[in-house]
C-alpha cells in the first residue's frame, strides 16, 4: 500500500466526515472499498498514483474482485465510492478525469426483501403494556412501522422532532437530509402512553436506554427479536423488516410509487420500485389460488 495514495484516501474520508457529515457507518464503507482498491493497485501496479489511473485499470480491478467472489451489488457500491473519490480528487486538482465513470458492475439477481403481511404485523404489534419497557417497545415498533423509519433514524429521534398535534415527525436521514413523515393514530397513542410513562423534555431522545441516553441500535434489534418470540412469530425479525412491510403495504393499498419514495427518503425511485415486485408476487399468489384457468401446482 502506498503512503502517498493513502494520504489522499484519508483526506477524502475527512471531507466526508466534516463537510458532507455522513454517518460513521457510511464512511467506514467508503474506507473499506477504497482500501481494497489501493491494496489491489499495490499488488498489480505499485508505482501508479491516483492521477494516472485509467478506465482499463478500473475494469481490471472490477473483474479481479468479481472473480474473487465479490457480488455485483458490492462491486456497484465500490464503483460508486471510486466515482465519489475521483470527483473529490478532481476538485482538489489531484486528478484530471474520473476513470470510474462509465464502468458498470456485473448484474446480480435482485433479492426481494421479506415482509410481514398486514395480519402478521397487526398480531405482532399487540404487545402487552403492563411494564415500562413494554410501553416503550410498543411505541417504538408502532412508530417504526407507521412511518417506515430506518433504524438509525428511530434511535436519533428527539421529542422536539415529533409534532403530535399535526401527526408528523421530522426525520434526519442519509446524508443529513430532512424529511417529514406522517405518524399513524396507533403510533400516536403508543407515543402518548410512553411519554406519560417516561416524561421527556423537548430535546430528550424519544426512546431511551440505560441512564436516559438514546437507545442503541443493538438494543432495538434485541427487543424486536424478544417480542417476536413472545408473540409466536418465528420469521427472522430485524428492524428493516418493519420498514419494508410499511412500504409494501402502502404501495399495495395506494399504488402511489412516488409518494412511497418520498416517505422512505429514497434518492432514486428505482430503489422504491422493488416493492412493486412484492405487490406483483401477492397478485400472482391470489391469481394462482382463485382463477379457474390458473395453473394448479
Amino acid at each position: 500500500m502506498s503512503a502517498d495514495r493513502r494520504v489522499h484516501i484519508d483526506a477524502f474520508l475527512q471531507h466526508l466526515r466534516v463537510v458532507r457529515r455522513l454517518s460513521a457507518r457510511t464512511i467506514s464503507a467508503y474506507d473499506e472499498d477504497l482500501t481494497a482498491l489501493d491494496i489491489w493497485i499495490a499488488a498489480t501496479m505499485p508505482q501508479m498514483d491516483w492521477a494516472s489511473m485509467h478506465i482499463e485499470s478500473v475494469r481490471a480491478h472490477v473483474a479481479a474482485a468479481h472473480r474473487a467472489g465479490l457480488s455485483g451489488t458490492s462491486l456497484a457500491r465500490r464503483l460508486s465510492a471510486m466515482r465519489s473519490f475521483y470527483r473529490y480528487l478532481i476538485r482538489e486538482g489531484r486528478a484530471g478525469s474520473n476513470p470510474a465513470e462509465g464502468v458498470r458492475a456485473p448484474k446480480s439477481p435482485r433479492k426481494l426483501p421479506n415482509v410481514l403481511d398486514a395480519d402478521e404485523m397487526s398480531a405482532f404489534l399487540e404487545l402487552p403494556t403492563d411494564a415500562r419497557l413494554s410501553v416503550r417497545d410498543k411505541a417504538m415498533f408502532e412508530l417504526f412501522y407507521s412511518s417506515a423509519l430506518r433504524l438509525s433514524e428511530l434511535c436519533s429521534l428527539t421529542w422536539s422532532a415529533y409534532e403530535h398535534a399535526e401527526g408528523l415527525v421530522r426525520v434526519i436521514g442519509k446524508g443529513a437530509k430532512t424529511r417529514i413523515v406522517p405518524v399513524g393514530s396507533h403510533a400516536a397513542a403508543a407515543l402518548a402512553a410512553w411519554r406519560r410513562e417516561n416524561g421527556g423534555q423537548s430535546d430528550a431522545p424519544i426512546f431511551t436506554g440505560r441512564g436516559g441516553a438514546a437507545i442503541a441500535p443493538r438494543t432495538v434489534q434485541a427487543r424486536l427479536k424478544f417480542w417476536a418470540q413472545q408473540q409466536g412469530l418465528w420469521k427472522r425479525m430485524h428492524p428493516h423488516l418493519l420498514r419494508h412491510s410499511c412500504a409494501s403495504h402502502l404501495l399495495e393499498s395506494s399504488g402511489n410509487l412516488r409518494g412511497v419514495q418520498e416517505m422512505l427518503g429514497h434518492a432514486d425511485i428505482a430503489t422504491t420500485q422493488i416493492y412493486t415486485h412484492l405487490d406483483f408476487q401477492h397478485l400472482a399468489r391470489v391469481y394462482d389460488a382463485a382463477h379457474p384457468r390458473a395453473r394448479k401446482r
